[in-house]
């Protein structure tokens, strides 16, 4: 790995909670979503070599930004922000996620009592509830969530939406807003540098769940999120190269989800998350959970 050169930061008091947001051209995106003085939590903004005013935009929005002089992708640029925090609790957020720090207690709260990594459920801009938990990433999986027939009728169970009230285990949540301990993070070694971008949140979660860390979206935090993926586009562009490699990546490291269709034989590194994905979390699979 190369050296990178990181600019030191201020020293700040220890808060809570350190949220980490990676940017790139995203100043227009930070005005709209992140305008909201009310931040009890140490804000890192870690630029990825922006051509924009995404720097200015975060410092003025009350960030401590660490800009980098080139593109280093998503997991590294978190990583770095890591390694700036020292809060025991993390989340790791993006530029389009409108957060309601209200919802930071209930995050730690579950954590606490849960464990391992949780997810708020997250909103679409138009308020109905986006489908951020999601089950087991079989190629036709992802394929029928493209709404590519018969695909999309094989995986029912692969959009997990969480009620207020509830929680729910996932085998993975999108990386647009996840929450963590900060000992469960140093547990799993991070965010894996291997993905510069795309599947880089499937991989962490299910590394989590191999840790016995398990991963649950939280119904009581409801976060909107103007999510406008670059992939959705059938117009091919470098994000469907960097889609494709990052597949690539991801399914050499677990190739028993490339030919999947519901409820195969999965290997026993999977065997905790294929029991409870799905199910309400509770109190008693989460002490099983975590003296497993």
């Amino acid at each position: 790995m190369s050296e990178l050169r990181i600019p030191r930061q201020r020293t700040v008091p220890v808060a809570q909670w350190s949220v980490v947001t990676v940017t790139y051209n995203s100043a227009d995106t930070l005005r709209r979503c992140w305008s909201n003085l009310n931040k009890p939590y140490d804000w890192i903004v870690v630029d990825n070599a922006s051509s924009d005013d995404s720097v200015e935009v975060a410092q003025s929005l009350g960030a401590r930004v660490i800009q980098l002089a080139q593109n280093v992708g998503f997991s590294r640029a978190n990583n770095i922000a890591v390694l700036e925090s020292a809060s025991p609790y993390l989340l790791f957020a993006n530029p389009d996620l409108v957060i309601e720090p209200r919802g930071l207690a209930d995050l730690r709260e579950h954590l606490e009592i849960h464990g391992g990594l949780v997810a708020p459920q997250l909103l679409e801009t138009n308020g109905e509830p986006q489908p951020n938990g999601r089950g087991f990433p079989y190629v036709t999986a992802k394929l029928g969530n493209r709404k590519l027939w018969p695909f999309d009728r094989l995986h029912d169970g692969y959009r997990i939406l969480t009620a207020p009230g509830e929680a729910r285990w996932v085998a993975w949540a999108i990386g647009a807003a996840v929450a963590m301990q900060r000992a469960g993070f140093d547990r799993i070694g991070g965010w894996n540098e291997r993905f510069f971008l795309y599947y880089e949140d499937a991989e962490i979660c299910l590394r989590a769940w191999e840790h016995g860390l398990p991963v649950s979206v939280l119904g009581d935090v409801r976060w909107t999120h103007h999510w406008a993926r670059a992939t959705n586009s059938f117009k091919w562009s470098r994000a469907h190269n960097l889609e494709l490699r990052a597949a690539r990546t991801f399914y050499n490291i677990y190739p028993e989800f490339v030919l999947g269709v519901p409820r195969p034989r999965l290997r026993r590194r999977h065997a905790l998350p294929a029991r409870l994905v799905g199910r309400k979390v509770t109190t008693a699979e989460s002490t099983s959970v975590n003296s497993s």
